[in-house]
């Protein structure tokens, strides 16, 4: 498994001679770099790709380098604090009359029934 912490340093340490990319599975690329590396041009190139690792989030790298599938959002430890969060988001639009009686008994019955 690759690391992004490890990867950014060899794109800073020897970026120039596209090690980095080899690390990251790049094989072409790396040997492109390796043949052309007395032109500097990788280590122009290799300067963005260090940028271009640091904005990258932990996420978006596994699933580039390291074929892992999307981290599912999490949205609370804790879905009982959801569902009591919903049932409170409901009950205030009815207190604040944006809501009639009716749709909010409408509304409070669905929600239960989805539990």
């Amino acid at each position: 498994m690759r690391n992004k912490f490890l990867a950014l340093a060899i794109t800073f340490f020897a970026g120039g001679f596209g090690l980095h990319k080899f690390y990251l599975g790049e094989k072409i690329t790396g040997i492109l770099y390796l043949l052309f590396f007395w032109t500097f041009i990788p280590s122009v190139l290799a300067v963005f790709d260090f940028i271009g690792l640091i904005l990258i989030s932990d996420n978006n790298f596994n699933i580039k380098y390291n074929n892992l599938p999307p981290a599912k959002p999490t949205y609370s430890l804790n879905p009982a604090e959801n569902n009591i969060s919903n049932l409170k988001q409901i009950k205030d639009l009815y207190d604040s009359g944006i809501i009639t009686a009716e749709e909010y008994e409408q509304k409070r019955r669905k929600f239960f029934d989805l539990l």
